[in-house]
């Protein structure tokens, strides 16, 4: 049985371990000073071990400053997931509310003191050399609204038990990006070389004492097209400079690609005809039949596809009966939202649901809101997208062990009491 929300309900065997925020204190040179004394043993190559990682962190270690504790779940000591109801409807996710999601201790803020210093190694170009962001700065400069959505944004809603935090909705936001095109820098750099078939970035983190770094750096690669297509290396969100828990200060984005893939605290970009050999690449992230361990054959974690869900009414209370105005956020992945659909009825009947607010582009999402007028009961609340090459969002997910990529539109439906 489900909750309201989709989640398991009490009694059921699957429950999602997690946790309302109550304190503001800040965590992160609490993150830093336990993440320097860990020592995890056991890592293997069969699958990304991220979790040993959070669980050797101490568990009330809590949200960095300047986000409301009310307006998250958090599921570790890593991962701090924004509620439905914590939403709005002007489009973008500001910094208070986006989703934390980290697969290592959050770097000290020393960080980002000296952002413009921050240094980049750029190799199969050219002229390989390292790079500051400063001179990245005087390069060139884009700006692009994305979606970034955690690769288990949805997890919590698969009936199987799944590893990983028990996502919900919410490791999910549209922000804007602005920064220099990896393009940009390849040419300034003289090219590429070798024909490379994919772009590999390698994250900055300390790598904590006890754990073999190629079992938890976080180095993803992506394909070479995609890259020198329309890739930033970001300095600033939402017209702020980077902040340290979103990757300052400088994170590889990747439009309409899932999260795992926008590196953060980048400090290397390579060209190459390999994909990376570490564990969060080779066998991590990827989609996998249930029981089975990661293989590079497997489909890897990377273009996002067409999605939707209901923000508010949130289900977590009931609503009077009457006129009740239904809202939520669409995505297309790498394509843009042509339609969105709602039914009231879990899927019996549906209306198109108005496009509102700024369309920011075809990487970033569209809110939706349709008044509906509802009788007291039971009514099971659904959204459904489409993109513009009419790609329609499914009703069922695509079952696999790691709980990848939920896109059902039953999953995310929720179920409101009116009064």
């Amino acid at each position: 049985m489900r909750d309201d929300d989709g989640r398991m309900a009490r009694g059921d065997s699957k429950r999602p371990r997690q946790r309302d925020l109550t304190s503001r204190r800040s965590f992160l040179s609490r993150v830093v000073a336990a993440g320097s004394g860990l020592a995890v043993s056991g890592l293997s190559d069969d699958m990304w071990r991220a979790d040993r990682v959070a669980a050797a962190v101490p568990q009330d270690v809590l949200i960095p400053p300047g986000k409301d504790p009310e307006d998250f779940i958090q599921h570790s000591s890593l991962t701090f997931e924004t509620k439905r109801e914590a939403f709005g409807t002007s489009g973008v996710v500001p910094y208070e509310r986006l989703f934390i999601r980290n697969n290592l201790p959050m770097p000290e803020p020393s960080f980002v003191e000296s952002r413009d210093r921050w240094q980049l190694a750029v190799e199969g170009v050219g002229n390989p050399r390292s790079v500051t962001v400063r001179e990245l700065k005087n390069l060139d400069v884009e700006t692009v609204a994305t979606v970034l959505q955690c690769s288990g944004n949805g997890r919590t809603f698969f009936p199987h038990e799944t590893t990983g935090s028990q996502w919900g909705v919410g490791a999910a936001g549209c922000v804007i990006w602005s920064g220099v095109p990896v393009r940009a820098v390849v040419e300034a750099l003289d090219g590429v070389e070798a024909n490379p078939r994919f772009v590999t970035g390698t994250g900055g983190e300390v790598i904590p004492d006890g754990l073999d770094p190629n079992g938890v750096v976080v180095e993803r690669s992506i394909p070479f097209e995609k890259g020198m297509e329309d890739a930033l290396l970001a300095w600033e969100m939402n017209g702020e400079p980077l902040p340290l828990a979103h990757g300052g200060p400088l994170r590889l984005v990747v439009p309409g690609y899932f999260g795992v893939n926008q590196v953060k605290y980048v400090k290397r970009l390579a060209f190459g005809r390999n994909e990376s050999d570490a564990a969060i690449m080779r066998t991590g992230y990827r989609v996998r039949p249930i029981g089975e361990g990661g293989d590079p054959s497997q489909p890897s974690m990377w273009e996002m596809s067409v999605k939707s869900w209901i923000n508010h009414p949130s289900g977590s209370g009931p609503v009077p009966a009457g006129r009740v105005v239904v809202d939520g956020v669409a995505f297309g992945g790498t394509r843009s939202v042509r339609l969105v659909e709602v039914s009231a009825d879990g899927g019996g009947t549906w209306r198109e649901a108005p496009l509102i607010g700024p369309d920011l582009g075809r990487y970033g999402w569209r809110q939706f809101a349709l008044p509906l007028t509802l009788e007291a009961g039971t009514h099971r609340i659904a959204s459904r997208a489409t993109d513009e090459a009419g790609n329609r969002q499914p009703s069922e997910r695509v079952e696999n062990h790691r709980g990848y990529g939920n896109t059902s539109w039953r999953d995310h439906a929720v179920t409101l009491t009116v009064a």
